[in-house]
């Protein structure tokens, strides 16, 4: 649970790397970043904190902000409504993405350690590294999971349409809608 001084905390930061990455945003996109700690209480290791600019029934454009090592943890976007799911490409602005997927060979030493692991919450074993201005399309009802490195990170998503109350995520205990404490 989050408290709404966590939030405000995550926003400014968040709002000060996007600043960093040259990406310029309205006072209303800044007010409305959502911080997502994923049910977890753990921000600081997993979470993400996304800008959502346009999501219609047919295109997504959104920016996530990573702080640094944090982890959005492992999901698939499944089928709906006659749709295969989301389809989605990363491409990093700023920082350092280790995005997972569950396609290709499982990289033998992966540099990047996410939180809960221990909990066997993560099968995307082969590890992508994506640095500013490189990008990579994730396939519909695939599962991953990314984390940013030392410095954090800003990607823009572009997509298909976004249902995050569709995402399907590896770990029992995630609630992907924030819930606030105060």
């Amino acid at each position: 649970m989050l408290t709404q001084a966590q939030v405000r905390h995550a926003r400014d930061r968040a709002a000060t790397a996007l600043a960093s990455a040259g990406i310029a945003i309205t006072p209303a996109e800044r007010a409305s970043i959502e911080v997502a700690d994923f049910g977890l209480g753990d921000l600081e290791r997993v979470g993400l904190e996304l800008v959502v600019y346009v999501n219609t029934e047919r295109v997504c454009a959104k920016e996530l902000v990573l702080f640094p090592h944090q982890t959005c943890p492992e999901h698939r976007h499944p089928p709906f409504n006659g749709s295969p799911g989301k389809e989605e490409t990363f491409r990093v602005r700023a920082g350092m993405v280790y995005l997972h997927v569950d396609i290709g060979e499982p990289t033998p030493v992966p540099k990047a350690r996410p939180a809960h692991a221990e909990r066997g919450v993560y099968s995307a074993k082969h590890e992508i590294e994506l640095r500013p201005a490189e990008q990579f399309m994730i396939p519909p009802n695939t599962n991953h999971w990314f984390q940013a490195g030392p410095d954090g990170a800003v990607v823009s998503e572009f997509s298909t349409q976004s249902r995050d109350d569709l995402d399907i995520f590896s770990d029992p205990d995630i609630s992907r809608i924030p819930v606030f404490a105060d």
